[in-house]
C-alpha cells in the first residue's frame, strides 16, 4: 500500500500573511467601488472569504484598516521607487521617479486609486490617517530635496531653493493624481502631465544655474 504524503501545514505567520493579503485586496476593491465611508470591516472580512468579525478582530477600527492599506500600498510604491532611483540624483532621479509614478498608476490602478482616495480623505480634521499621510508626504519631499542637494552638477543657488523646489514638485504630483482620479481612462493625458512636469523641473533647475 502506498502511503500518502502528509499535507504541508502553514505556520501561523504564513496564515496571517495570507489573510492580510486577502483583506488588503478586499479593502482596496471596496474603497474604490463604494468609497471609504461605505466600506465596513464586516464586508472586508466577508469579501476576503473569512468570517464577518475577522477584520474587526484584526484591525479594531476602520481607521486602523485604512492605515494598513496606506502602509501596504505605500511600502510597495516605495520599494519600486527605490529600485528605480538607486544611486540617481538631480534631474535623473526626478525623471525616473515620475516615470515610476505613472507606471505604478498603470500597473496597479486599483491600489493607487484606493491609496489616494484615502490620502484625500485624511484631510478631515481628527482623522487617524493624517499623521501617516503627513509622514509619507514629508518623506517624498525629503527625497526630492536630497536628490537636488547631493547632485554635484547642481549649483549653489539651486540648492539654496531646494526646499521650495521639492515642495512645488510634490504639490504638482498631487495635482496630477487628482486629475487622474477624476479621469481614470485619460491615461494619455496623465502621461503628458507627467512629461510636462519633467520639462518644468528641468527648466526650474536650469534657470538657476550659476553664472
Amino acid at each position: 500500500m502506498t502511503l500518502k504524503s502528509p499535507s504541508t501545514r502553514r505556520t501561523q505567520a504564513e496564515r496571517t500573511e495570507i489573510s492580510d493579503n486577502r483583506m488588503l485586496e478586499a479593502a482596496v476593491e471596496l474603497i474604490v467601488d463604494r468609497g471609504p465611508a461605505a466600506t465596513s470591516l464586516k464586508e472586508v472580512g466577508l469579501k476576503a472569504g473569512y468570517s464577518r468579525g475577522l477584520a474587526g478582530q484584526r484591525f479594531g477600527s476602520k481607521d486602523k484598516l485604512f492605515a494598513f492599506v496606506l502602509r501596504q500600498v505605500g511600502d510597495s510604491w516605495l520599494a519600486q521607487l527605490k529600485q528605480s532611483t538607486d544611486r540617481q540624483t538631480g534631474l535623473a532621479a526626478i525623471h525616473d521617479a515620475l516615470d515610476e509614478h505613472y507606471k505604478f498608476c498603470v500597473e496597479a490602478p486599483i491600489q493607487v486609486r484606493a491609496f489616494y482616495t484615502l490620502w484625500f480623505e485624511s484631510v478631515n480634521a481628527g482623522s487617524e490617517l493624517t499623521e501617516i499621510i503627513s509622514n509619507i508626504h514629508n518623506r517624498r519631499h525629503q527625497d526630492v530635496f536630497a536628490w537636488i542637494m547631493t547632485d554635484s552638477a547642481v549649483g549653489e543657488r539651486i540648492k539654496a531653493n531646494a526646499d521650495a523646489i521639492a515642495g512645488q514638485f510634490c504639490a504638482s504630483v498631487i495635482g496630477i493624481v487628482y486629475y487622474w482620479l477624476a479621469n481614470p481612462s485619460a491615461l494619455k493625458e496623465t502621461r503628458k502631465l507627467h512629461d510636462n512636469l519633467k520639462k518644468t523641473m528641468t527648466l526650474i533647475l536650469a534657470s538657476e544655474q550659476e553664472d
